[in-house]
C-alpha cells in the first residue's frame, strides 16, 4: 500500500499588514478533496502538523462560494472560457464567481431546455447574459431578469429561485465539508513533525502539503519541515504542495550552496489572486509568489487567476489554488502509479 505524509498548518491566527490579527487555518477543500481522493485510491495518509496540535479550517474557506456543486462550477468556467479568444483576454476575479451569481448559469440553461428551448439557443442565451454580467460587473440574475428572450420562457421569480437553489446547495456542501473534516481522525489527533523519526518519514512514498493562509505562518522557516523535504528529496520521493502550501518549500535546505528546488518550475497562489482575498485586501505580511521567485523558483502561473493549474517538475508537484485540489491529488496518484 502506498503511503503519504500530509503536513497541515496548525496556525490559528495571522497578523496582517495593518497589525491586526485574523483567524486562519488550513483551507477546507485543499485538505478534504485530496484526502478523500488518496484514501479512495487505497493510499494510507498520515497527517501531521508542525507542533502536533489539531489544525482548524480557515473560517473564510467555509463560505458557500468555496463549496459550489462541482457540476455547477465546471459549467460556469466552461462558459467563462468561451469569452477567451486569446489567453490574455481571460481575466477571472474573485468577484466574478463569488458575488455575481454566475454559478447559476448551468441551472438556468437546464431550465431553458425544460421550457422547450433548443440546446444551441439556450446555450447562446446564457452565454450572452453571462458575458454581459462579467463585462459590466453586474449580477447575472438581474441581467437575465432584463432579458426578454429569457423571461418569455422563465419568470423572474423562477430565475431568482434558481439562484437561491444553488446557494442553498453550496451552503449544504460547506456544512458537509465541516462534518467530513471533523470525522478524520488524523485531523483530530495529528502527529507532531518533531516527533517523527527519519525512518517514519522515509516509510512514506511522498509528502503532500495543502494550503490556507495558516501555511504562511508556520510552514516557512521550519526546521522539521526542512528535514522532511531533505529526506524526501534525497530519496527521490514525491513532494506535493497546493495553493499556499508551497510556502513550506521555503523551509527546504541548501545543497552545495543552492536551495534544493532552485531552478524548478513551481506554481502557487499568485499575487493577483491574493490581492482579491479578504485577508489580501487588508494586506498579507509577505508575498508567497515573490518569496519563491527570490529563492530561485521559476514561477509558472496559469493563464488566468482562479482556474485549475498544476505544475510537475521532476518529483515536485505544485498547484496554484483551491480549484486545483482535485488535479493536484490526481497528479500525485499518477506519480505514485496508484
Amino acid at each position: 500500500m502506498a503511503k503519504l505524509l500530509m503536513i497541515v498548518s496548525s496556525a490559528q491566527m495571522i497578523r496582517l499588514a495593518d497589525g491586526s490579527d485574523h483567524p486562519t487555518g488550513y483551507r477546507a477543500e485543499e485538505v478534504r478533496v485530496p484526502y478523500e481522493t488518496f484514501v479512495a485510491a487505497g493510499v494510507d495518509v498520515m497527517i501531521a502538523t508542525p507542533d502536533g496540535k489539531a489544525p482548524q479550517p480557515d473560517p473564510w474557506g467555509l463560505e458557500p462560494f468555496f463549496h459550489y456543486p462541482q457540476v455547477d462550477e465546471d459549467f460556469m468556467f466552461s462558459v467563462i472560457r468561451r469569452f477567451a479568444y486569446h489567453s490574455d483576454r481571460v481575466r477571472v476575479t474573485f468577484t466574478h464567481f463569488s458575488e455575481l451569481n454566475l454559478v447559476a448559469v448551468r441551472r438556468v440553461y437546464v431550465a431553458l431546455l425544460d421550457s422547450g428551448m433548443e440546446p444551441a439557443e439556450a446555450r447562446k442565451a446564457v452565454e450572452t447574459a453571462a458575458h454581459r454580467a462579467r463585462r459590466r460587473n453586474s449580477d447575472f440574475i438581474e441581467v437575465l431578469a432584463a432579458d426578454d428572450e429569457v423571461t418569455s420562457r422563465l419568470s423572474v421569480e423562477r430565475i431568482r429561485e434558481i439562484r437561491d437553489q444553488v446557494w442553498q446547495a453550496s451552503q449544504a456542501n460547506a456544512q458537509q465539508a465541516v462534518e467530513t473534516l471533523s470525522g478524520i481522525a488524523g485531523l483530530r489527533h495529528p502527529r507532531s513533525l518533531s516527533e517523527l523519526t527519519d525512518e517514519e518519514i522515509l516509510s512514506c512514498d511522498g509528502v503532500f502539503i495543502p494550503g490556507g493562509h495558516g501555511a504562511l505562518v508556520d510552514l516557512p522557516d521550519n526546521a522539521d519541515i526542512g528535514r522532511v523535504l531533505r529526506l524526501m528529496y534525497g530519496a527521490d520521493k514525491i513532494v506535493g504542495a497546493l495553493c499556499h502550501g508551497p510556502a513550506a518549500l521555503l523551509s527546504a535546505p541548501e545543497v552545495d550552496g543552492a536551495w534544493i528546488f532552485d531552478g524548478y518550475k513551481i506554481t502557487a497562489f499568485t499575487d493577483e489572486e491574493e490581492d482579491q482575498t479578504k485577508a489580501g485586501k487588508i494586506g498579507i505580511p509577505w508575498s508567497l509568489e515573490a518569496a519563491l521567485k527570490n529563492r530561485g523558483a521559476i514561477f509558472d502561473d496559469g493563464d488566468a487567476a482562479w482556474v485549475s493549474h498544476v505544475v510537475i517538475d521532476r518529483n515536485l508537484i505544485t498547484a496554484q489554488n483551491e480549484g486545483s485540489s482535485e488535479a493536484a491529488a490526481g497528479a500525485v496518484l499518477k506519480l505514485l502509479a496508484v
